[in-house]
Formats: C-alpha cells, sequence, structure tokens
C-alpha cells in the first residue's frame, strides 16, 4: 500500500519511470536546438546550406532518439524537434540544397 501512495514529483512532466535517460534526454535536446536552428534559418534565402544541413542532422538525431526513446516527453519532444528539422530540411533544399552552389 505505501508503495502505491508514493508521490510523484512534478518535475519530471511524463517521466512516469522515474529513472533518468541522458543519452535520450541529450538527442531530444539537440533535435529540439537543430530543428530551431533549420527552421529559423530557412526563413532567409541565403542560409540554404545551413538550414539543409542542420536539418538534415536534426532529422537523423530525432529518428535515432525515437528509435531509443523510453518516456512520453522524450517522444512529444523529439516529434517537435523532428518537425521542425524536417520543414527547415525541405526549404533550404528549396532554396538550393546541401551543396547549392558550392558543388557546381
Amino acid at each position: 500500500m505505501a508503495q502505491a501512495m508514493r508521490r510523484h514529483s512534478s518535475v519530471s512532466l511524463l517521466a512516469t519511470d522515474g529513472k533518468t535517460h541522458p543519452l535520450q534526454d541529450t538527442l531530444m535536446a539537440v533535435t529540439l536546438v537543430l530543428g530551431a536552428l533549420a527552421f529559423i534559418s530557412a526563413m532567409f534565402h541565403n542560409l540554404h546550406l545551413l538550414s539543409s544541413w542542420a536539418g538534415l542532422i536534426g532529422i537523423a538525431t530525432g529518428a535515432y532518439g525515437q528509435f531509443i526513446s523510453a518516456t512520453t516527453r522524450e517522444r512529444f519532444l523529439l516529434i517537435i524537434g523532428l518537425g521542425a528539422s524536417a520543414v527547415g530540411f525541405f526549404l533550404g533544399m528549396a532554396h538550393g540544397g546541401l551543396f547549392g552552389g558550392v558543388l557546381g
């Protein structure tokens, strides 16, 4: 009965297993930062190299993070980062691509 009455920390925010996940949290943070960078830099046509590469790396880290994620919080924030990375990547590709103007 005492185990059923234990208190959950409000800091965990959907991290329901009560364990720490340093690798998953790092991948989640990297994906969110790269997604924000790709999304914001995609609004400027001359930053297509930055947005396309940041988006591509954000998609890769987010996909691996989804593969090894353990909690709902991680999955939720990874999807937000993946979406922003994908939008930044696709807009960067439309504005010039990964190597636009550098290779040929």
